[in-house]
Order: structure tokens, then C-alpha cells, then sequence
């Protein structure tokens, strides 16, 4: 069975709760997916003594993630979007994929982020910073792939407060 090792950076509400849900859903995960989803870095600013990271490597560093050469992908929680940007880029840049919930970061350099992608061949999974639990990218995707869609646009729930702001 493949192990995909993930790097998190961010262990506030969002990256925390990740962390948890990634630990104690493993088996469930495994079977549905049939990958071993294995987190093997996390980074946050400060240490979170409510987490226990148990032999998980913790580093104040988000930059050591995205440079260890076992990370596979690059879970990037940590907000705002210059630091959040050059984290992303180099996660890409290395030829990682990268999963966010940021919205602020999709919002002002999603094109420079996807077309970094393209070029490296990896994914940029960002369903999570729009319209929240909504699987709105996901449908558009598959269930529409018969179709030529050039441009989507609108403004769902809270997505729309950070657009129009």
C-alpha cells in the first residue's frame, strides 16, 4: 500500500483540527483512499502543548516542511498570504503538492500559484477556502467534464465577505 507523508503548517482551529482528524481517522482514511496518509512534519509558530505530536518532528520553521525531502504534501494553514505565498511556491517548487484552505492567498495569487503548478506538474488543492464544506471545485470538475467551462464566477457565503472586503 502507498504512504502519502504530509508536512502540516499551521496548528491553529484549522491546522490543529487537521492534525486530529488525519491521526484518528487513519484507518478509515486508508481504506476508503487506499493510501496510508502519514503526517511526518508539522510546523507552527509556537508549540501547541494541546497536541500530542507524539515522534512527529516539530519545527517553529515553516520552511523546514516544505524542504524535507520525505513530505510528500504540504498541508499550508497558516494564514495571510506573503508568507503563505513564498511557503507554497517553494512547496511547489520542489515538487510537492499542496492542499490550503486559505482563501486570501487564492484570492491574490492564485493565478501565479496555479500556473507554478502547472508547470511542476502538481496539485494545488484549495476546496477547503471556498464556500467552506461545499464540494463546489470537486463538482464543477468531475461532474462537468464533459462540458468546456472557460470561467466560473460568484460569490458563495463567507468567501464573498473576504472578496468583497
Amino acid at each position: 500500500m502507498k504512504q502519502v507523508n504530509v508536512g502540516i503548517c499551521g496548528l491553529g482551529t484549522v491546522g490543529g483540527g487537521t492534525f486530529n482528524v488525519l491521526e484518528r481517522n487513519a484507518k478509515l482514511i486508508t481504506g476508503r483512499t487506499g493510501f496510508q496518509i502519514r503526517v511526518v512534519r508539522v510546523a507552527s509558530r509556537t508549540p501547541k502543548k494541546e497536541f500530542d505530536l507524539g515522534d512527529i518532528p516539530f519545527t517553529t520553521d515553516v520552511f523546514d516542511v516544505v524542504n524535507d525531502p520525505s513530505v510528500d504534501v504540504v498541508v499550508e494553514l497558516i494564514g495571510g498570504y506573503d508568507t503563505a505565498k513564498e511557503l507554497v511556491l517553494a512547496a511547489i517548487a520542489n515538487g510537492k503538492h499542496v492542499v490550503t484552505a486559505n482563501k486570501a492567498l487564492i484570492a491574490v495569487h492564485g493565478n501565479e500559484i496555479f500556473k507554478a503548478a502547472a508547470e511542476k506538474n502538481v496539485i494545488v488543492a484549495y476546496e477547503a477556502g471556498v464556500a467552506g464544506g461545499i464540494p463546489v471545485i470537486k463538482s464543477v470538475r468531475e461532474g462537468m467534464a464533459a462540458n468546456r467551462v472557460d470561467w466560473i464566477a460568484g460569490i458563495i457565503n463567507c468567501t464573498g465577505n473576504y472578496i468583497l472586503t
